[in-house]
């Protein structure tokens, strides 16, 4: 007669390096997870604090949300109340606001992969890699040559933000019709040379190369050629984090859902009906990806579940707008185990996040790394270094298009007293949607989707469990004492719970901080 397994729980409390607090909770027999639970520990309480505001209030309110993406959420603010007004911003606008949301961006994605994620293979379990010593001479937090240089060149880019928007983060200067800056050509030549400085960084630090020379690979053989091809990229920060992350099997780790969402970042400036969600077109399209196809993106096949979440109100999903947030925890009740909803699109779990936007976009080097490796922790990576790379032309290009001599704002002209919109576009880590509903000119409802949502989520009505929890599925762990795989799956997503959650009643933190 077969032994019988045991299961073994593990829970890694708190999980660090995910920007707020998260726990994971993992189910293992013989050391493989097979069955994972991550749980938002608090209650973020936006949407409560916004019901009966102006509905230009979130343009203040809603930056505050994070202080890592504020600025994606203030376009997603500004893009749900053009929607709603039906009123575009001037193509000057649409510029100011994509180089700002991509420096943001691309800021974000060096300081995720140095500070947040890079860290993790400084752990003694990857000693025995023949890269190891280099690996800890560049990413040892605080004192690692590379960890040092991201830091300074991070302040650096972000003074970008604020000559246009006067302060980063919690920026609020952009508005219905356009942006409350008008630059001067100081400005434009001040910000061209931070570019131009963040760009050299980029191809020597990371690339070990010019973003042409990288830009021409366009499947893993070419990738392998290109390390080939030099010592210069061998040695970059990415020539070895692909050596070092094929060594140590980072390509066989964290598989995820398969299944893909953007939301589209990066509107076009010459499209003057941007703010119409059915012909608002972006430089990084929105889309579906599921099994080798890619689907037009409908945002009325959003819907948030809440049967394993703190939440009462509805069974079943729900649209965002006719969402429900009413926070309801109870300690003894064991279905329900995260703050954090469940957002489904078209009733599938889905992965957002750079990987998304580059398989969406049908990039050709991500989209052969796809077919070679399939999704996990090692793709993510090189997807964020890829969009990084194809960004900073873009920025160029934007700054460049910038007319001085033409307007950067046009006052709309009616505020509807009811209305109701969305707002679309993708932060850093993923895909983030606004949802406003307005009665009598104040805001009836508001619902916003983070891509951390999307992708921590919960298990849902139909017992589907979120990005993340499928990710840790099948994880082998070989140290119980020391479970960084778990910690490099998650952070390959760069969950950002500050997000998804940060706000809750002082009577309940207690409580909560016992577990469930």
């Amino acid at each position: 007669m077969a032994n019988e397994l045991t299961t073994v729980k593990l829970n890694v409390s708190p999980l660090n390096r995910v920007e707020g607090d998260l726990e994971i909770k993992a189910h293992l027999e013989q050391n493989k997870v097979v069955q994972a639970e991550a749980m938002a520990t608090m209650f973020r309480g936006i949407e409560v604090i916004l019901r009966g505001k102006s509905p230009l209030d979130p343009l203040v309110i809603t930056p505050r949300i994070c202080g890592i993406c504020g600025q994606a959420h203030l376009r997603a603010a500004v893009n749900a109340l053009e929607n709603a007004y039906r009123v575009a911003p001037t193509p000057n606008a649409t510029l100011i606001r994509n180089i700002c949301q991509a420096t943001e961006n691309v800021q974000s994605h060096a300081t995720w992969f140095y500070a947040l994620f890079a860290v993790d293979f400084v752990n003694e379990k990857y000693a025995k890699s023949p890269f190891y010593e280099e690996v800890k001479k560049r990413f040892a937090p605080f004192t690692g040559t590379s960890y040092t240089q991201a830091v300074k060149i991070r302040k650096r880019l972000l003074n970008v933000n604020a000559i246009f928007s006067g302060q980063w983060p919690h920026s609020s200067y952009m508005v219905p019709g356009g942006v409350t800056c008008s630059p001067y050509l100081t400005d434009i030549t001040k910000t061209f040379a931070i570019l131009k400085e963040f760009q050299q960084y980029v191809e020597t630090v990371i690339l070990g190369c010019s973003l042409e020379r990288w830009l021409k690979i366009r499947g893993k053989h070419e990738l392998e050629l290109w390390l080939k091809e030099s010592e210069a990229h061998r040695n970059s920060d990415l020539g070895l984090f692909i050596q070092f992350g094929l060594d140590v099997g980072l390509d066989r780790l964290g598989v995820g859902p398969g299944k893909f969402l953007s939301s589209g970042v990066y509107e076009d400036f010459d499209n003057p009906r941007n703010y119409n969600v059915e012909e608002r077109s972006c430089w990084l399209p929105a889309g579906y990806y599921d099994g080798g196809k890619t689907h037009a993106f409908d945002h009325l096949k959003v819907e948030e579940f809440i049967a394993h979440s703190f939440y009462k109100g509805y069974e079943g999903g729900r649209h965002p707008w006719e969402g429900v947030t009413d926070p309801n925890y109870t300690e003894n009740d064991k279905e329900k185990y995260s703050f954090a909803k469940s957002p489904r699109y078209d009733g599938q779990v889905v992965e957002v996040g750079p990987l998304a936007r580059m398989v969406v976009d049908h990039d050709p080097l991500i989209l052969d790394l796809l077919e070679t490796f399939g999704p996990g922790v090692f793709i993510r990576a090189i997807a964020r270094f890829q969009e990084t790379a194809r960004t900073i032309p873009k920025m160029f290009e934007w700054l460049q298009t910038v007319d001085l001599k033409q307007p950067f704002y046009s006052k709309p002209q009616a505020e509807p007293e009811q209305a109701r919109g969305v707002g679309l576009t993708e932060a850093a880590r993923g895909s983030l949607m606004h949802w406003n509903v307005l009665e009598t000119g104040k805001i009836a409802n508001y619902q916003v989707i983070t891509p951390t949502a999307w992708n921590v989520s919960p298990r849902d009505s139909m017992n589907q469990p979120g990005a993340i929890e499928q990710a840790l599925l099948g994880t082998e762990v070989a140290n119980m004492e020391n479970p960084t795989e778990l910690g490099s799956i998650v952070r390959s997503f760069d969950a950002c719970l500050v997000c998804t959650v940060h706000s809750i009643h002082q009577s309940h933190v207690h409580k909560i901080r016992l577990g469930i």
